[in-house]
């Protein structure tokens, strides 16, 4: 899933909702159903699914009774409602009763998703005396006169704190704390499962920005990293803005600099595909918010001179005055070279790239087909983008989404495992520029020349080689920008006459 946000959509356009959306696992149902044992039910059962517009996945016998057969059937649909339309079909066809619906989603839910397990065996008075007291002491007071040591003997080395607010969850907005926990949980099994990092979710009961700072900086000596989610702007600016300058550990707010950095990595191939540089890109930008910002960054830093950006107020130019904040003021000073304040339409005229990252129904087809020719479309709003790929693909050369069902996929999952594996590795006291230039490159490399094309400009997210390539990179990059710590290998034991009773 991208951390892309769905904030409103910008006024000069009515939201709509797609009607193309698509069954998926993320409403997925088993239905049991008492199914009369006669031939040809099993049929009917499919054809009622397919009728209403269900996916069936897998079919299972529960168990027999007289003249019946209970059957577990797994349908991926629409939406809760296209669930409840389901239902209700299967109940009005004679012979078929449905006596239980389970969400396989909240199902994995249930009780959490994640948990910690002990690493080494606590079975004996020896395993004891080692993991805690009185062993555990002479371990302390190794960290306490050689602090690097924490990096060597504790969870630390490997550890990144999940820190969120519950401001801006997804396209759910401001949830709270409790209500954003299964997603930190889900980001958590992420950093698990591809870089194998060990992640805690950390959901605060304050909104108050110097609160944050307080509390992430109170818990920071615990962690390796730390990685910022699903934080409202502007606040989300300046919280990792002061982390960064007061912890001595790398600090990431994902949502901005893990959707950039994808996003430049997707175009590196696309460009290889179109044939264009980025110097002579006109890219126009709809929301300018934490990861549009981050995203515009980072393409400047990739050479990219010409760069608009439109928020809910419009065109954003130097000078304006309507609903603006310290990083849209920034946002003014640094783009817009043509001091375009039309409309998004209008901006449209010859651009190169479209990057949406403000809310479904923003571009109309219409817009697209202005644009330069061979055009890219990065559209980036979850769950509904911007414009479905259907609607822009007879118009533009190169179409990309955050969704999972469609190609392109502009998932943050691609970059934020192999960057702070990579921070780890090196003990890293920042992730700067250079090393999120570099994730990019590792990123686009995965993809050979000769495997390109318009429907695979980023890898998979399952391809096991990205997450270490990316960590290679970063490391290399480090250690090239002097924030790498160079430690001694060898541990130095405390004598015991040093350890204090």
């Amino acid at each position: 899933m991208t951390s892309t946000k769905t904030p409103p959509p910008m006024n000069e356009e009515k939201k709509e909702t797609s009607t193309l959306a698509q069954p998926s696992a993320s409403y997925s149902l088993t239905l049991r159903l008492k199914i009369n044992n006669r031939p040809g039910m099993l049929g009917k059962v499919a054809s009622v699914i397919g009728d209403v517009g269900g996916d069936i996945g897998a079919i299972d016998i529960h168990g027999v009774e007289k003249g019946h057969i209970i059957r577990d059937i797994t349908v991926n649909v629409r939406d809760s409602e296209h669930g409840e339309e389901l239902v209700k079909a299967l109940n009005t066809v004679d012979g078929i009763q449905v006596i239980n619906v389970s969400d396989r989603t909240f199902l994995m839910h249930l009780g959490g998703k994640i948990r910690i397990a002990n690493k080494v065996p606590l079975t004996t008075r020896d395993d004891l005396s080692m993991a805690y007291t009185p062993g555990v002491a002479r371990v302390c007071m190794a960290i306490h006169h050689e602090p690097e040591n924490a990096y060597k003997l504790t969870i630390k080395r490997n550890s990144v704190a999940v820190v969120s607010d519950g401001t801006a969850v997804l396209g759910l907005g401001n949830i709270g704390p409790k209500a954003a926990m299964p997603v930190m949980e889900g980001k958590a099994m992420l950093f698990k499962e591809f870089g194998k990092i060990d992640a805690y979710p950390i959901c605060l009961d304050t909104q108050d920005t110097e609160e944050i700072i307080k509390a992430v900086k109170y818990i920071a000596p615990g962690f390796g990293g730390i990685n910022l989610e699903d934080i409202s702007a502007p606040r989300c600016f300046e919280i990792e803005a002061r982390l960064k300058k007061e912890l001595d550990i790398p600090v990431f707010h994902d949502d901005q600099h893990g959707t950039a950095v994808v996003v430049l990595a997707a175009l590196i191939n696309a460009l290889k595909i179109v044939d264009k540089k980025m110097e002579n890109l006109k890219v126009i930008v709809s929301g300018v918010g934490a990861a549009g910002v981050a995203c515009s960054k980072i393409l400047m830093s990739a050479g990219v001179k010409n760069i608009t950006g439109f928020d809910r107020s419009g065109a954003i130019y130097r000078g304006r005055a309507e609903n603006m904040n310290s990083m849209k003021e920034w946002f003014a000073d640094h783009t817009n070279p043509e001091m375009l304040k039309g409309s998004l339409k209008d901006a449209m005229k010859g651009a190169d790239l479209y990057l949406g990252l403000s809310g479904p129904g923003t571009v109309k087809a219409d817009y697209l087909k202005d644009m330069a020719k061979d055009a890219i479309v990065f559209a980036m709003a979850n769950p509904t983008p911007e414009i479905m790929p259907e609607e822009a693909l007879p118009h533009v050369r190169i179409m990309a989404t955050g969704r999972s069902d469609y190609p392109n996929q502009i998932n943050n999952v691609l970059c934020f495992p192999g960057i702070f594996r990579g921070a780890l590795d090196c003990h890293a006291t920042d992730i700067n520029e250079e090393m999120k230039l570099a994730a990019a490159q590792a990123i686009a490399s995965v993809i050979k020349d000769n495997e390109l094309h318009e429907d695979y400009i980023v890898p998979g997210v399952f391809n096991q080689t990205i997450a270490p390539s990316v960590a290679k990179a970063v490391v290399e990059a480090a250690n090239r920008t002097g924030v790498a710590r160079k430690y001694k290998e060898s541990l130095i034991p405390i004598p015991d006459e040093q350890i204090e009773a």
